[in-house]
């Protein structure tokens, strides 16, 4: 049961990072092993918005896609990714955006997943963890190149 659990201070503003983490339809761009995503639906529920997306992640000829539902909630400047289909048996995905100063903050980022097949989590385990571990840099550098490096 692979936890990773970050916090990563940036000279980006609170709510410049949650927008960006945000743009998942972005994440093909510039996220470690994200190969493709596509919105299935969205729908604002107090103060919410609820997205449903279909990611694929691979490395090589090694590819898998799941089911996540991703909810923003930008009063708290919170996201958080649970699992709805796919290889794993769970997978949660956590985000906060803490204002250090109007243009720093710290990204908490929280990952905690499981795959289904004991094959499958031998195969691509060891990448997933080498990406995840370098996700939060992964924004960071994004934020850099959209907002400026400060």
């Amino acid at each position: 049961m692979p936890h990773f659990e970050k916090i990563h201070p940036v000279r980006h503003a609170a709510t410049d990072m949650f927008d960006l983490v945000a743009d998942i339809e972005a994440y093909p761009e510039f996220v470690p092993l994200c190969q493709a995503l596509t919105i299935r639906s969205v729908r604002e529920k107090a103060n919410r918005e609820i997205k449903i997306a279909d990611m694929t992640a691979g490395y090589k000829s090694i590819r898998e896609s799941f089911t996540c539902q991703v909810v923003l909630t930008p009063a708290e400047n919170k996201i958080l990714a649970s699992y709805i289909d796919g290889p794993f048996k769970y997978l949660e995905n956590k985000w906060f955006f803490e204002a250090v100063s109007a243009e720093a903050s710290n990204v908490h980022f929280v990952l905690d997943y499981e795959f289904k097949s004991r094959a499958l989590a031998l195969l691509m385990g060891s990448m997933f963890d080498r990406a995840f571990a370098h996700f939060t840099q992964a924004f960071e550098e994004r934020a850099d190149a959209l907002y400026g490096k400060k």
